[in-house]
């Protein structure tokens, strides 16, 4: 529990009429009065979300870190990446993707570069997702790109 009055705090709000909107992690659950829930699961807690955590979401949105991924995820790739030459890491990140496709269905799936040393992955992103979308398994979802636009423009 973030602070013992905190459902007493977004009811509050939702009686004035505002509209509840949460970006997380996605390692815990949320309060059922957010409207709006974004999460960002990261790779490097991927057991975690395997015990626990957030099943549904708005959106979700992962940054690539093919080094972040703390373990597989295990289970067969879905991704048409069994047939391309790819790293390890970036196996076992679209291991950590589909998962957790699965695990929070979203009515959007992004996946973002992620910014190393002033230089973003976004080829890298791209091909992941190209990776992720081809898979024609039913039900999978649809991916789509994200970037941070303070990254590129250099804001802080």
């Amino acid at each position: 529990v973030v602070h013992p009055r905190l459902g007493s705090l977004l009811d509050a709000l939702k009686e004035r009429g505002y509209t509840l909107c949460i970006e997380t992690n996605g390692l815990h659950q949320v309060p059922e009065q957010i409207d709006y829930i974004a999460t960002s699961p990261k790779a490097c807690y991927a057991e975690r979300y395997l015990e626990g955590g957030l099943t549904r979401a708005d959106e979700v949105r992962i940054v690539v870190d093919v080094d972040g991924v703390s373990s597989d995820v295990g289970g067969e790739l879905r991704a048409t990446a069994c047939s391309v030459d790819i790293t390890d890491g970036e196996r076992q990140f679209l291991h950590f993707a589909e998962a957790m496709a699965e695990k929070i269905k979203a009515q959007q799936y992004y996946l973002s570069p992620l910014e190393i040393a002033g230089e973003m992955n976004i080829h890298q992103t791209i091909r992941l997702i190209g990776l992720l979308n081809a898979a024609e398994v039913e039900g999978n979802p649809h991916w789509q790109l994200s970037v941070q636009t303070h990254k590129w423009a250099g804001i802080e």
